[in-house]
Formats: structure tokens, sequence, C-alpha cells
């Protein structure tokens, strides 16, 4: 009699995994393929189902012991979100009319799209109808050497074909991802952290839908991140270096975390290993610097600090303070020196750090990143992918939580005038911060007893 309630509990754990994954997987499904960028009521129903089926999982530490299933799961779900266009972003426009140029040795930097129409030039794979499907025709692209280097292989393969250009570049990415879930456990094993981590990264469904459902390049560059990362701690730093520079090739962005390699290493090496860095770099950007590509690409990234504004923090309260003192706008100045003065403090901090743990790395990296985007005039959804995936190697899991709210900004553009919501953004800012104070306090008065979704053995 005393197995009845045993079988009972064991039946009732097993229906609990199946709805959780079926909450998941449907919820994968309608965000690739169901939804468009306009309809909010959609992606508001399937993102909070695919959120209440990860975080139940999460919250259920005796799952996570099978985290190779789950990595499975997640592996099969980015497969599922293959073979549709992106839903949620018309980006991949903009890949393939660069990747056109290139394939015809031309350099994506030198002209605005409308140039090669008003010139009458032909061309070859480069239309009218790819024009007005751009998203921002009047400003330069701003897509570093690696990604260029994927989009020309794309319409190389795929001349005609947009279905078929597409589809090649979420392969590229979906192998980027692929490797993220092969590196992933390995630093957890090398930082002495629990392997099953790996599950925040594979379930989530932001992660999946924005960066192989909606080409993100964010998976890109956290591959070449995590590779360089293990490569520095097994103390090959030929190769490690040569992945950090196809990260900062893939997004800029991960030059930020160079600084913290300063402590832990010995001068010399750590010297030498920013030289190689530093000359990868330039040999990846090479092919591109000439005809114009300064010029273009300097001017997109002015345009990013000094034009665009989307769901922003810290910096829409200093643009509010603006408004009171001078009854204006100041983002055409405010917004680069916020971003000097971010990129400096995190230099600082980085050569300042007397740390030489390994493990400590991560968090150090965590904290720049985190205090970029605080500052930043630009927070789109997928841009939470690099906190998350460097929270895993950390006792932090607020960005756990910002990935399960962000996705709210796709309200914006469920009307007719886009119009942000600031109530909206006040909201997933306040939890945010509020979920990471409470962290930090818990962890100040009783070390180790942070909320932490992950607990299973290795």
């Amino acid at each position: 009699m005393s197995q009845i309630p045993t079988e009972k509990l064991k039946l009732s754990k097993l229906i609990a995994v199946l709805a959780c994954a079926l909450l998941l997987s449907v919820s994968v499904f309608g965000l690739g393929y169901e939804i468009a960028q306009d309809t909010f009521g959609r992606i508001a129903l399937f993102f909070s189902m695919g959120f209440l089926g990860y975080l139940m999982i999460l919250s259920f530490p005796d799952l996570l012991k099978h985290w190779r299933l789950w990595v499975g799961l997640g592996i099969g779900l980015r497969v599922l979100l293959l073979f549709g266009m992106p839903t949620l972003s018309d980006d991949v426009f903009r890949f393939l009319w660069d990747g056109h140029l290139l394939r015809s040795g031309i350099n994506p930097f030198s002209e605005l799209p409308g140039y090669y129409l008003e010139q009458g030039q032909q061309i070859p794979g480069l239309s009218r109808d790819l024009f007005l499907a751009l998203n921002s025709p009047d400003y330069f692209t701003i897509y570093p050497p690696f990604a260029q280097a994927t989009f020309v292989a794309a319409v190389w393969v795929f001349p005609k074909s947009i279905l078929g250009a597409t589809l090649l570049l979420k392969l590229i990415l979906l192998l980027c991802e692929l490797g993220n879930l092969w590196l992933i456990p390995k630093i957890l094993k090398q930082l002495q952290l629990p392997t099953s981590n790996v599950v925040i990264y594979a379930l989530n469904p932001l992660i999946m839908v924005e960066v192989v459902g909606n080409l993100h390049y964010e998976g890109a560059m956290i591959f070449f991140l995590l590779l360089s990362m293990y490569l520095f701690f097994k103390q090959k730093d030929f190769w490690s270096a040569l992945a950090f520079s196809f990260s900062i090739a893939t997004k800029l962005l991960t030059v930020l975390f160079l600084p913290f390699y300063w402590s832990r290493s010995p001068r010399k090496r750590v010297l030498l290993y920013y030289v190689l860095v530093i000359i990868g770099t330039l040999l990846l950007f090479a092919p591109l610097l000439s005809n114009g590509f300064l010029d273009g690409f300097g001017s997109s990234v002015s345009l990013y600090f000094k034009k665009f504004e989307f769901n922003a923090s810290l910096y829409y309260l200093i643009r509010w303070v603006g408004f009171q003192l001078v009854g204006y706008n100041i983002i055409q100045s405010v917004g680069p020196i916020l971003g000097l003065l971010v990129v400096l403090v995190i230099g600082v901090a980085g050569l300042l750090d007397k740390s030489k743990e390994f493990r400590r790395l991560p968090v150090r990296m965590l904290g720049a990143i985190c205090l970029y985007l605080a500052f930043a005039t630009t927070v789109h959804p997928w841009y939470a992918s690099l906190p998350l995936v460097l929270c895993l190697f950390t006792h932090w899991r607020f960005p756990v939580i910002w990935s399960a709210l962000i996705w709210l900004t796709y309200w914006n553009y469920d009307q007719a005038i886009y119009q942000e919501r600031m109530w909206v953004v006040a909201l997933e800012y306040g939890i945010v911060f509020v979920w990471a104070y409470l962290e930090y306090r818990n962890q100040k008065l009783n070390p180790g007893s942070v909320l932490h979704f992950a607990k299973a053995p290795h």
C-alpha cells in the first residue's frame, strides 16, 4: 500500500514535466511562426506560456539533474525555428542587401542603400522590393566583418531566394548555439559550478527566438566569447585571442571585457594577449577598411549614440532631467558622453581589479555589460542575451528575470504610430533593479543564500 502514493507522486511529476515541456514547445513554435511584430496579443500569449514553462522547470532542482535531456529539448526547439522567416525583426533584409553588395565586390559601408537605385546601377540581387523592405535605408550598415562574411555566404549559395539565404543564416547561428551549449558545461566545470546551470540558457525562450528565430548575432558573439574564455582558462592564449577577435568582429560589445584580463595573468602574458587580439581584430576588419568604411561605420556608431532611443533605463532619467533644465532632448550630447564615461569607468575598474581568480572574471564581465546597458540609449530585447549567459557562471540571477520581462517592449509596435509606453519600461527595470538589490542584500547578510535557480549537482 505504501507504494501507491510514491507511484502517484512519480506520475504527477512526469505530468508536470511534460506540461512544462509542452508549454515551452508551443510557445517557441508560436513565436517562430504564428506572430508578427504588430500582434502584441499573440506575442504576450506565447512569451507568457514559454516563460511559465521555463521558470517552472528551473524552480525544481530535481529536474535539472537530467540537464542533458533539457539541453536536447533546447536544441530541438532551435531546429524547429529554422524553417520560417523572422517574425519579430526585419533586419534580415539588410543582411541580404549587404551580402549582395559584397558578392559584387562593393563595400557595403561606402554608400547608403538608395544610392544604388538612384544611380540606376544594376547590382545582381538588389531590387526596389528589397530596398522597400529595409528598416533603415537612410543609415549606413552597422554589421562588423564576421557578420558580413555570413551575409555574403548566404547570398552566394542562394542568390535568388530570400528564404534559402535566411535558412543558411539561421543554420550558421544554430551551429553557434550548439557551440554555446557545448562550451557552457565545460566552463562551468572549470569554475567548479553546477553544469546544470546550462539549462538556464538552453531553454530560455527569449534566447531561442531572438537568436535562431530572429537572426540576431548575439548567439555568434557569445560563442566566440565563450570559446575565448575556455581557451584562456586552458592557457591557450593564441587561439583564445583569435576567438576574442572573432567575437569583436561579430559585435563590438565584447571589447569592454578586455580590461578584466589585466590582473589574471603575468604582465608579459596579458600584454602579448592584448597584442594578439588587436592584430586579429585588425586582420578581420582589413577586407572592409577601404572605400569609405571609416566614414560609413563611424556614421552608424555616431547615430546609435546620438539619435536612437529604445527601452533605456537610467538614460531616460537623465534625459528627463535634461528636459527640465534646457527644454529639449539632450541625446546629441549626452548619448556619446555617457558611452565614453561608461567605457572609461570599465577600463579603470579592470586596471584596478586586484583579483587573480579566473572564477571572478565572469562576475566582472557581467557587471561591465550591465553598467553599459544601464546607461545605453537603446536596449533591444536580444541585448539581454549576454548578461544571461554570463550570469550562469556567477551567483546572480536577475538577468533571468530581465529576459522574462524585456519582451514587453514589443508592445510599442502594436499601434499605427510608434510610441513607447514609459510605464512598461518603468515596470521592467523596476522589477529587475529590485530583484538585483534583493540578491545583493541576501548575499551580504548570508553568503551563499542568494536565490539560485540551478542547485543540482554536477
